[in-house]
């Protein structure tokens, strides 16, 4: 793989989570065009700057000693690149500690480099909360690779920042640059809520919830075909997102013990109101992570998931087979793992391959509940 070669640093990067030949690099050229930029405006040690959804690590291992740095995203898996990135290129883990995007940003910043997120209400509500935390003539520049930012990003900079100016694009990456102006303070639109008959809940989203404004169609599939009669089955929600899984399931079995996990700080943060909403004072486990690599082997009876086929902008079920992997391993003996998938994606195959039975618990015309048995 090639260096990240910059004015601050030459640092060997990987990507988390970790494949063999991994085909993708761990950063790309809007890393190196906000790089330059802040470059070419000669910082030093005692200038604040802010880096938000730092993909895997480059900006923040960049900067690192260069310049009074606070990193901030979305990512459990995202802190943990740079953590690995960190030791990979001689310096301590805990070097550089990423702000989970749920904690409030403490300021004032002179600069803050922005890696356009996926999500856009993600970068509303980040832009937000900036808002009283930049310095008098602090800069916002946020960048991304051309084909990956929307029009609405730069309105977004307009809006809660100042007046934009779009960069020349340079190796099919562009920059937006805003300058802080007086304005009043914006409300947040975020948290959205919106409301289920079954069960009868109403769901909270932060703002990078997958599918924020309503319930999406495979988790609409699932919901009816959830397991009963579980006793004190222990079950994780993967993938929690806002934890209507695990949420709906322990309506359903009051004497379970549930572990919700998710690699979005966010997501974390809201499945952890709408359980207590929901459930009150019932014990359980909420927890940002690499999926079920934290869980001991062979610790839990019953795991329900409904994948992601995407990482950011790259689609492909490398994700989803990790988590089937992890599933496994954090199964006992005749545990199951209940998944709801796409039809075309064929999970049944992939399922069969590492598990001792799989079966159609339900179909519709888009989607499949599947079952499988370890």
């Amino acid at each position: 793989m090639p260096l990240l070669e910059t004015p601050f640093a030459q640092l060997d990067l990987i990507r988390q989570p970790e494949q063999p030949n991994e085909p993708l690099q761990a950063f790309d050229a809007a890393d190196e065009y906000l790089l330059a930029h802040l470059a070419a405006q000669q910082p030093t040690v005692d200038t604040r700057v802010l880096v938000l959804n730092d993909s895997f690590g480059a900006l923040a291992a960049s900067l690192l000693g260069k310049v009074a740095l606070t990193s901030s995203g979305d990512s459990y898996l995202a802190a943990l690149a740079l953590e690995k990135n960190l030791i990979r290129n001689g310096q301590p883990f805990d070097a550089a500690r990423v702000l989970p995007a749920s904690e409030p940003l403490v300021g004032p910043f002179d600069r803050v480099l922005i890696r356009v997120p996926k999500t856009l209400a993600l970068l509303e509500e980040q832009l937000i909360r900036l808002q009283g935390q930049l310095a008098p003539g602090a800069q916002v520049i946020a960048g991304a690779m051309v084909k990956h930012l929307p029009r609405a990003a730069g309105d977004l900079l307009e809006r809660y920042i100042g007046p934009m100016q779009a960069s020349l694009a340079v190796k099919k990456a562009r920059l937006l640059i805003a300058t802080v102006d007086d304005r009043p303070v914006a409300p947040s639109p975020y948290p959205t809520r919106y409301r289920l008959d079954e069960p009868a809940i109403e769901l909270l989203n932060h703002a990078n919830v997958f599918c924020r404004e309503g319930l999406d169609i495979g988790t609409r599939a699932f919901l009816p075909h959830l397991p009963k009669n579980l006793g004190s089955a222990r079950v994780a929600d993967l993938g929690c997102g806002n934890g209507i899984l695990a949420i709906a399931s322990a309506l359903h079995n009051p004497q379970a013990h549930y572990t919700l996990v998710d690699e979005s700080f966010m997501a974390v943060q809201s499945a952890r109101e709408n359980w207590q909403a929901a459930l009150g004072e019932r014990d359980v486990i909420v927890r940002a992570d690499d999926g079920l690599a934290g869980q001991e082997p062979q610790s839990l009876d019953v795991v329900l998931c409904n994948p992601p086929f995407h990482q950011q902008q790259v689609v492909g079920d490398f994700l989803a087979w990790r988590m089937f992997q992890q599933a496994r391993e954090a199964l006992v003996v005749g545990g199951a793992l209940y998944i709801v998938g796409n039809r075309h994606l064929g999970y049944h195959s992939k399922l069969a391959r590492l598990f001792r039975g799989v079966e159609q618990v339900a179909t519709t015309p888009k989607f499949v509940v599947l079952k499988a048995r370890k």
